[in-house]
């Protein structure tokens, strides 16, 4: 296939209308920087920001940057920063071209031009999906990890050296911006991560904190006045992109599309009505502002992300590969609806009825066009859990109130550390070395705990028991709910 079959600006007056963005590309110009260039962010919040753009009138384009993927910035940049989004639905796909994203840097290359788009005043947003282990907060404090190594690293490095991690880019640009007296901004975190807005706040106030800058206090004096850091709920899947999935979108569009995104039919994003600059006007794509987005937050992240890590571990551990094939076992649906009723004791009254939330999980994690892989999901959980599953555990326990399903999700996490085929983690090798030959399993969970940070669970000697006395099923790859 030549160039002239790729997807780009000129191809789009080839394709049948409905295949085309919502919104002109050339009438869009700069007003959002996003920080992190993967599936879910071009499935979320471009298709919000382009329908914004395209309902309003208003010029909203957003440049993506790529902390680490060059790749991934070439191949949007070869296809004029267009790609296609596929809605996989049980009654058949539907595939369009998003066109909200008008520029791709990467972020090390192209840092002059990442720095002068931070401090221009027609940037009045920064958006951020990073994924919680670019937040590089520590674990016991919830703030900055300044020991952590590119933290470190960049802090060494002064005012012109390269800055490796997403913190200390947005913190030397953010700075750079207060320097110029440019106009406010809003930046938006949408990390899965509790309280997103106040963790990116803080990570971003300690770095300058911590830095050598002379002019450190003015810029967080000025900072606490126009800069705002509003707290999201984001949520759709959005599974790896399989070479299935370019296939199917070359043969729906005609033209070869390199960076293909699929996602389920449903979305939502939950806003905190706290910005301190010009927005999208996303409400008007379906986007909910809220005074408080704290039930919304812990819906989510203890029901939805709390499930989907639990369907991730007990599905790898009975050999599936999917997250709809955990739920096509007879299982699947029961541990949804346990693992909801058994933490809805710890979630707001004012937030979603957790009983519908559950029904819509279940529709959600069984259409049948998904194919949401569970080592994707898997990925990362020593941070992930963390945050999905232990607030809740502690919250149940010191009520004392039984945790069986929690128990259970615990020890097939544990589980799936030892194996040779792991998910990656940022703390592999602690966990790998909590299987000692000889040890116990007791011991062994209380070790894992520990690397979590979760001494007091680990302390917990009934907990502990009772995850250890799971593991034997599980290594047999019955789950028993």
């Amino acid at each position: 296939m030549s160039a002239d079959d790729l997807l780009n600006r000129e191809a789009l007056r080839r394709l049948a209308p409905e295949l085309r963005p919502a919104v002109d590309p050339a009438e869009l110009r700069t007003r959002v920087v996003h920080f992190g260039l993967g599936a879910f962010h071009r499935a979320h919040q471009a298709v919000f920001t382009e329908q914004a753009a395209a309902r309003s009138g208003e010029p909203w384009g957003i440049t993506a940057v790529a902390p680490r993927s060059a790749a991934t910035v070439r191949a949007l940049r070869d296809q004029d920063c267009l790609y296609s989004l596929t809605e996989r639905r049980p009654d058949g796909h539907r595939t369009r071209v998003v066109g909200s994203v008008v520029g791709a840097l990467a972020m090390g290359p192209d840092a002059k031009t990442v720095d002068a788009l931070l401090a221009d005043p027609e940037v009045t947003v920064v958006t951020l999906t990073v994924t919680e282990k670019g937040y590089h907060r520590s674990p016991s404090t919830g703030g900055l990890n300044t020991a952590a190594g590119p933290v470190a690293a960049d802090l060494a490095g002064g005012a012109d050296g390269p800055l490796t991690t997403v913190v200390g880019r947005l913190a030397a640009g953010l700075a750079a911006r207060m320097r110029a007296g440019a106009p406010p901004i809003n930046v938006v975190s949408c990390d899965n991560m509790a309280d997103n807005g106040a963790a990116l706040s803080r990570v971003i106030h300690d770095y300058i904190r911590a830095s050598s800058w002379p002019d450190r206090a003015e810029i967080l004096d000025r900072m606490a006045e126009a800069v705002a850091f509003p707290a999201t709920v984001v949520d759709r899947i959005v599974p790896a992109t399989s070479d299935a999935d370019r296939a199917a979108a070359q043969a729906a569009l005609g033209v070869r599309d390199a960076l293909p995104v699929t996602g389920e039919p449903y979305r939502q994003w939950v806003l905190e009505d706290s910005f301190a600059a010009p927005r999208p006007p996303w409400e008007l794509d379906g986007a909910l502002f809220v005074p408080d987005v704290a039930p919304y937050q812990l819906t989510k992240l203890r029901l939805l992300n709390g499930s989907h890590s639990a369907l991730a571990y007990l599905g790898a551990a009975s050999g599936r590969t999917t997250i709809a094939g955990s739920m096509a076992a007879d299982w699947g649906e029961r541990l949804v609806r346990a693992l909801c009723a058994e933490v809805a004791p710890t979630l707001p009254a004012d937030g979603p009825d957790p009983v519908a939330y559950a029904d819509d999980l279940v529709v959600r994690f069984r259409n049948p066009a998904m194919h949401h892989l569970l080592r994707q999901i898997g990925t990362d959980g020593s941070l992930k859990i963390t945050e999905r599953w232990l607030p809740a555990l502690r919250e149940l326990r010191a009520r004392g109130t039984s945790t069986p399903v929690l128990e259970l999700t615990l020890a097939a996490w544990a589980d799936s550390t030892r194996r040779a085929d792991a998910p990656t983690d940022p703390a592999s090798e602690a966990l790998a070395a909590c299987w000692g030959a000889s040890t116990r399993p007791a011991e062994t969970v209380r070790a894992l705990l520990r690397v979590l940070g979760a001494a007091d669970l680990a302390g917990d000697e009934a907990l502990v028991a009772a995850v250890a006395d799971r593991l034997p099923a599980l290594r047999t790859g019955r789950v028993e709910i």
